[in-house]
């Protein structure tokens, strides 16, 4: 971090510019994912991760899409290797666990 206290990537011509390079990789995923192999998904991740990270308003329509179609976002949130996603998936696996205790208790 620097003085600031900021990371690099927070700072506004960095984020602009890790933004721009994401819809792009965003728009050329389709191109990529017509050629053979699964280039296209890896390209459109990336894309799709560097634009979340750097835009509020991508941000809130992935929410919306993920509100949407849950079981898309899990798996969107599972790729990207989100934080909040990998704690959701534990809290998850602990509840069912003590659902299992229980009902092999009962």
């Amino acid at each position: 971090m620097g003085a600031s206290g900021k990371k690099w990537i927070d700072r506004e011509p960095a984020s602009t510019v890790v933004f721009l390079i994401g819809v792009l990789l965003l728009l050329a995923a389709p191109v990529v994912g017509a050629l053979p192999g699964p280039g296209g998904v890896f390209v459109a991740a990336a894309g799709l991760a560097l634009t979340l990270r750097t835009s509020r308003w991508a941000r809130r329509q992935y929410v919306r899409f993920k509100r949407w179609q849950p079981e898309a976002g899990r798996w969107t949130d599972w790729g990207l290797r989100r934080r909040s996603a990998l704690r959701r998936e534990k809290l998850l696996k602990e509840q069912k666990k003590a659902a299992q205790r229980q009902n092999d208790g009962a």
